[in-house]
């Protein structure tokens, strides 16, 4: 297979796995199927983490000032989770009173 373009292989590798999804290829054809789209899968994958190593996002800091970073998604999945948990305050449960009970002061 010579070097085909990323959306190349995925599309060729979509009506790859709609061919197999379909059931109607004889076993030989879908073993070959398999095998091909198994190789356009590794393309796929290798060529998505060589473009993630070229990313950089630029991030700001606490002081306004922004830097280029690379991109890590992993890391930015993380930074999100304890940004989100840091904004949430902790909310004490209100014990409820019977009715009638009155509050005195």
């Amino acid at each position: 297979m010579a070097d085909p373009k990323f959306e190349e292989a995925l599309n060729k590798l979509e009506s790859i796995v709609s061919d197999l999804e379909s059931g109607d290829l004889g076993l030989d054809e879908a073993i070959k199927k398999y095998e091909e789209g198994m190789k356009l899968s590794n393309f796929c994958h290798n060529k998505l983490q060589e473009i993630q190593k070229k990313v950089e996002v630029l991030v700001k800091d606490s002081s306004g000032s922004l830097s280029a970073k690379d991109f890590n998604p992993d890391a930015k999945v993380a930074e999100e989770d304890s940004t989100q948990k840091e904004k949430k305050p902790k909310t004490q449960a209100k014990k409820k009173r019977p009715r009638g009970e009155q509050l005195l002061f």
